[in-house]
């Protein structure tokens, strides 16, 4: 009697939505994994030439995110996650931008590969005062290539690494990767394969001819060296003993730590690798270039990249705008 009860009393239920619950569960069982979302995507970076660090950066902070929200499958993702995450995150609102910036370049790529249908992560902002780090004093940077001593390998190489830098605007890392291919000594010009940059684009820079020839006599150096410690490669930035001077795993290289030993021997402020390609920047624009083109030297893909870079104040803008009236 108990048994004829359920299938037609009280606690029976309507067999169109007993199978449409079936159907659900079949299909949660056919949807796609974050786990293997993640794979494919960091496999499809990989084929298309995305430095390690940028991958492992992912991954961190995207396994992060899943491990805080308990989500599994890709369709479970909304805004909703994605606020819950930055909410119970106790770090700083500058880490918490990068790690929405991640999440969302991530989201980018599932939607790409039509795994979403679109992208409702757009309008999620963290809003934080950026502090505009200063570019280096043109005085400062004279002062350091005085100070240098030319006549070591060392010295000469930091000083052509630090011309290089003020005078093209290469990021340090882009600097580590440099060949000997890269440079057309006939027409001054740096030829950078998007191998080497940031934005993976393709650049090029001009030199002018001091800088093509204290280059040349860099490249006859490293000749030397590699010949003495059997070292097979046509990097133009070496260390003393042979070696590419980038580590793989970190941004930093043996310039950068150069440029932190003179800026503390020396006693010069804002001495960095970030300061200098800011400094080339902002020569630029008192020489009358205009964001557009300095934005396109820097290989920046958005032009708010850009004017943060030059730090430009109300009174330069004032005046700039005065030209035009």
């Amino acid at each position: 009697m108990a048994k004829n009860n359920r299938r037609h009393g009280v606690f029976a239920v309507d067999q169109r939505f007993a199978d449409v619950a079936l159907n659900s569960n079949e299909d949660r069982r056919d949807s796609l994994t974050i786990e293997k979302a993640l794979n494919i995507i960091f496999r499809q970076m990989e084929i298309t030439g995305s430095r390690p660090r940028t991958i492992e950066s992912y991954s961190y902070v995207f396994n992060d995110f899943v491990e805080h929200t308990g989500l599994i499958y890709v369709e479970e993702i909304n805004a909703d996650s994605i606020y819950d995450y930055l909410n119970d995150i106790n770090v700083a609102k500058t880490t918490k931008l990068l790690r929405l910036k991640t999440i969302k370049a991530v989201l980018s790529r599932f939607f790409d590969n039509r795994w979403v249908e679109y992208k409702f992560w757009k309008n999620i902002q963290i809003k934080i005062d950026k502090q505009v780090k200063p570019a280096a004093k043109e005085s400062d940077i004279e002062v350091l290539l005085k100070l240098i001593d030319r006549s070591t390998f060392i010295g000469f190489r930091d000083t052509v690494a630090i011309l290089l830098m003020y005078k093209t605007g290469i990021r340090i890392r882009t600097l580590g990767e440099l060949r000997e291919r890269h440079i057309d000594f006939d027409n001054k010009m740096l030829n950078l394969e998007g191998a080497v940059l940031k934005n993976h684009d393709y650049l090029k820079l001009p030199i002018d001819e001091q800088l093509a020839e204290m280059l040349q006599t860099l490249i006859l150096q490293n000749a030397k060296i590699r010949r003495k410690y059997k070292k097979r490669h046509d990097y133009v930035f070496i260390t003393q003993n042979g070696l590419g001077i980038n580590r793989s795993d970190s941004s930093s290289n043996a310039i950068s730590k150069q440029l932190s030993k003179y800026a503390k021997l020396y006693g010069l402020k804002n001495i960095n690798a970030h300061a200098i390609r800011r400094a080339f920047a902002k020569n630029l624009l008192n020489k009358g270039a205009s964001v557009a083109l300095i934005s396109k030297a820097l290989g920046h893909q958005d032009l708010s990249t850009t004017t943060q870079y030059l730090d430009l104040n109300k009174e330069e803008v004032a005046n700039s705008l005065r030209d035009y009236l």
